[in-house]
């Protein structure tokens, strides 16, 4: 297996910042996992809504603990969505990646890469993968602190007797300097140039609200290490793999286990400020914006070549291998 270090490009002038180490596959999982506990918390309405709401996440927790993966805030913002579709993702299958996810993907890559340099980083156990989870926050942490601004933040908390895991978009702190409390941003991309809807804002804003419930919590230090190594099965003794102990020396943290590296964690948390009242949902639109080449329409629906006024004309009918195939032709 192997993660990614990631190095601060914000400020060449500035105090070196220590390297983040972010695993692709536990950052995918983090992300998923997280959108199913920000909808553990419920709007306040009756006994019964609160009474069902609580019921629901209850039974997701249970399936969690059985990946020994945590909820993610992800997770629960889909189960605010629609309760049966996470109802079906737990218990069916993996949601498939359709295109707008995609997009999306693309865009957090690429705000992540203004602000940070990914390198691979070998993991040899199931310690080594947490441990470089941990790790990337402090160093996320330690780049908040000196430059006032951090992206693709992994966070591990407890709340609500529900461990939870996930990746804040981003952290930046304020520019005026009475007001010290970090503003958590969440960015969701848009294909079509128009505001989301209601149902989509909601959703948006439940996962900032999960994210600030986990980071004021983590903030007063309530994060039950003991209870963290049983739940995830966890050595807490394990001795790192060489390469995770030197880049965490590399970056400031001396660590030779598990445990020493969770303690490091809650250290880092009492040096941040609770999150700022105001939380910042931006929609982005995705690259439409006609820099980029035309692509022709797919293999599969060049029957549309048929009725199409530019046919003549178009590269794509006189190049052999790009003529569409009878048998995707509208007949």
């Amino acid at each position: 297996m192997s993660g990614l270090l990631s190095e601060s490009t914000l400020n060449n002038s500035a105090p070196e910042i220590p390297i983040e180490f972010v695993s692709e596959d536990e950052m995918a999982l983090i992300d998923f996992a997280l959108a199913a506990a920000c909808s553990s918390i419920p709007p306040i309405r009756s006994p019964f809504t609160f009474q069902r709401h609580a019921r629901s996440i209850q039974s997701i927790s249970v399936l969690a603990k059985r990946s020994l993966s945590g909820l993610t805030v992800p997770d629960l913002r889909i189960r605010e969505w629609c309760e049966k579709q996470m109802e079906f993702v737990l218990l069916r299958a993996k949601r498939k990646t359709t295109t707008a996810m995609k997009v999306g993907s693309a865009r957090h890559t690429k705000l992540e890469e203004e602000v940070v340099k990914k390198v691979k980083v070998r993991v040899k156990s199931r310690e080594d993968t947490w441990a470089l989870k941990l790790l990337n926050f402090m160093i996320g942490a330690n780049q908040l602190l000196f430059e006032g601004l951090t992206r693709e933040l992994p966070v591990i908390g407890f709340a609500e007797g529900v461990w939870m895991v996930g990746v804040i978009d981003e952290i930046r702190m304020p520019a005026t300097e009475i007001e010290r409390n970090p503003i958590l941003v969440d960015t969701k991309t848009r294909v079509r140039d128009t505001l989301p809807a209601e149902p989509q804002r909601r959703n948006g804003r439940l996962q900032l609200m999960c994210y600030k419930h986990m980071w004021d919590n983590l903030v007063a230090d309530n994060f039950p290490f003991n209870h963290f190594f049983d739940f995830f099965t966890l050595n807490p003794h394990s001795i790192l793999s060489e390469e995770i102990r030197e880049k965490a020396a590399d970056s400031g943290f001396l660590a030779e286990t598990l445990d020493d590296l969770v303690r490091l964690y809650r250290n880092t948390w009492s040096m941040l400020p609770p999150a700022n009242d105001q939380l910042l949902l931006r929609v982005a639109l995705s690259s439409g914006k006609g820099n980029e080449k035309p692509v022709y329409t797919p293999e599969e629906e060049r029957w549309k070549c048929r009725f199409c006024q530019f046919a003549s004309i178009c590269p794509v009918n006189n190049d052999p291998d790009k003529t569409p195939s009878p048998t995707h032709q509208l007949q």
